[in-house]
């Protein structure tokens, strides 16, 4: 152990991962068990696929298609027991200083909180407070979408564009995007992140200042991004609207920074704060949200909100062998850690979802992408899985081949819904059956004896094998809905908090991050300064900022090589 300090709540017993009676029982577990084919696991077991199942207000888990027996099952909740998860869980909902390198409480979870509960944070119940933003946050949107909300030259509100970056945009547009179906279709919602100028160009081209409003989401009214295309939107507005006072009915924020908001121009009274305890890919349902609001109404925001504290409590109180985020968590480790599936493919058979796969990496990478323990030494499994994915039936189309005949195992989670919000012909069924076919196929592939049978010629016959056991989990539900897409979302969250316990790593601050936005800051006034500065990186940073000098001010040329 290390000689670093680390919170109580923190702890769990000195032994390393790899030392655990449990993990050991995995390892030999799979010696004897890893090779078997999904195949004959189900012909041992042919009744798994309805017995290997779970189920959680309507949101529907089969995970029969992993490559596990019963008795990996056991000795994977085995280990959820040795490293404490029950008691990391308790410590999460009470309020405790689990984010062990930042000090702080991780408590998401409140965000979701009927107003009768208490959860207390430093003695302050936190609940209050939480409502209190909510409705600020309600009559703000009812304002907006009656159209009393009225810009400075008296127009109403048509255009809604978020500012934010990384959690505070991710959450927002996915969310959009997931629940479209439900929004206004007289308003436009668009999204600003990426600091390159064409993202600011292409989200305003179109628009008029006199009907757009902008939310700047940044909790401390600092984040470069953010702010720099803050002030590009500020100088924007006012090239048309002329006066300084229409920033107060062009511009809102959700931050914590009063001084900062009032200093842009922004009414102090059209802030929307939000606490330390909320980390920004666990944001989506705070103020973070006031776009998603604006778009499908409070009372389908408040439904989503009842979908992601179903899901808490769910998580908080089912035993773990019925507990959804813990068995998809250890699935997770056993794939990853025993079978060697380094990522993970979610893929969303629902359009309105197309966003959720980037919103899961961000939520599963910056939290678990992580190389030291809680302690700060060296973690010696490996962590943080790479998640990456597509809506079908797009993906069958272009990585899907890799999936069934690559090298690599390729974990998957398929997500349907039985009724469509747009049903079109014989589209649905089309759709899902294309999404138990993939999982089938998946599961047991093709042999080369199914393929001699058919008549194929003999030189073309490894050219179809499909080996199959390729491990899937897949998700049902009836319909996406507000309350559905709380479920899913905090399903993932709290699937990832079980990796981390497992792993003894901090799920929760993102320090890896940092160091980019630092040097960024050392080299931006090197690409600024008229003079030819000194340069102090390696050669090749000192090359390729020279290079970029050189040619930033030079006419472009085209391909023959002339000057435009």
């Amino acid at each position: 152990m290390s000689g670093k300090t680390v919170s109580p709540e923190s702890r769990r017993p000195v032994a390393t991962l790899t030392t655990l009676p449990a993990w050991k029982a995995l390892v030999e577990h799979h010696r004897q068990a890893g090779s078997l084919h999904l195949r004959q696991i189900f012909d041992d077991d042919p009744q798994r696929g309805e017995r290997l199942v779970a189920e959680a207000d309507g949101l529907y888990l089969d995970y029969s298609k992993n490559r596990v027996t019963d008795d990996t099952m056991r000795l994977l909740l085995q280990l959820a027991k040795d490293c404490g998860l029950a008691e990391r869980i308790e410590a999460m909902f009470s309020g405790k200083k689990i984010n062990a390198s930042e000090q702080r409480a991780v408590l998401h979870v409140a965000l979701n909180a009927p107003e009768n509960e208490h959860i207390i944070v430093d003695g302050v119940d936190v609940v209050p407070e939480v409502h209190a933003v909510l409705d600020h946050m309600s009559r703000f949107s009812d304002e907006v979408r009656s159209g009393r909300w009225r810009g400075h030259t008296g127009k109403a509100i048509r255009n809604v564009v978020n500012i934010g970056i990384g959690g505070s945009d991710l959450g927002p547009v996915m969310a959009y995007e997931a629940l479209r179906h439900y929004s206004r279709r007289d308003m436009n919602f668009r999204f600003l992140s990426n600091i390159d100028g064409t993202d600011f160009e292409e989200v305003t081209r179109d628009l008029d200042p006199e009907e757009t409003l902008f939310i700047i989401v940044s909790k401390t009214f600092t984040t470069l991004e953010t702010l720099t295309n803050a002030h590009t939107a500020r100088d924007w507005s006012l090239k048309k609207l002329k006066d300084e006072t229409a920033v107060q009915k062009h511009f809102v924020a959700v931050s914590t920074n009063g001084e900062g908001v009032a200093k842009f121009g922004i009414d102090t009274a059209n802030m929307f704060g939000f606490w330390d305890w909320v980390g920004g890919r666990y944001s989506m349902d705070s103020a973070v949200g006031l776009s998603t609001m604006i778009a499908i109404g409070p009372d389908n925001f408040r439904a989503m909100l009842a979908g992601f504290h179903a899901m808490d409590e769910h998580f908080h109180s089912t035993p773990f062998a019925g507990n959804l985020p813990v068995l998809m968590g250890l699935l997770s480790i056993w794939n990853n850690n025993f079978l060697g599936a380094n990522t993970a493919a979610v893929l969303p058979y629902e359009h309105y979802l197309k966003r959720f796969p980037a919103y899961l990496q961000q939520l599963a990478m910056e939290s678990n992408g992580k190389h030291v323990t809680l302690d700060g030494s060296p973690v010696d499994v490996s962590t943080g899985p790479v998640y990456w994915g597509e809506p079908g039936t797009n993906g069958q189309h272009s990585f899907y081949q890799l999936i069934h005949q690559g090298t690599q195992i390729v974990p998957c989670d398929f997500i349907g819904f039985c009724q469509p919000l747009n049903d079109v012909g014989r589209h649905h069924d089309l759709l899902l059956a294309n999404l138990f076919a993939q999982a089938e196929a998946l599961a047991f592939g093709k042999t080369e004896q199914q393929i001699r049978a058919e008549g194929s010629e003999d030189w073309l016959v490894p050219h179809l094998v499909c080996e199959g056991n390729r491990p899937t989990n897949t998700l049902l539900a009836q319909k996406l809905t507000p309350f559905t897409l709380g479920q899913l979302v905090a399903l993932y969250e709290h699937s990832v908090f079980t990796q981390g316990v497992i792993w003894n790593i901090d799920s929760f601050d993102q320090w890896g991050v940092e160091l980019g936005k630092v040097l960024a800051q050392r080299i931006v006034p090197e690409l600024e300064n008229k003079e030819e500065p000194e340069l102090g990186h390696d050669s090749s940073t000192n090359a390729l900022i020279r290079r970029y000098r050189q040619l930033r001010t030079k006419p472009a040329q085209n391909q023959a090589g002339q000057a435009r």
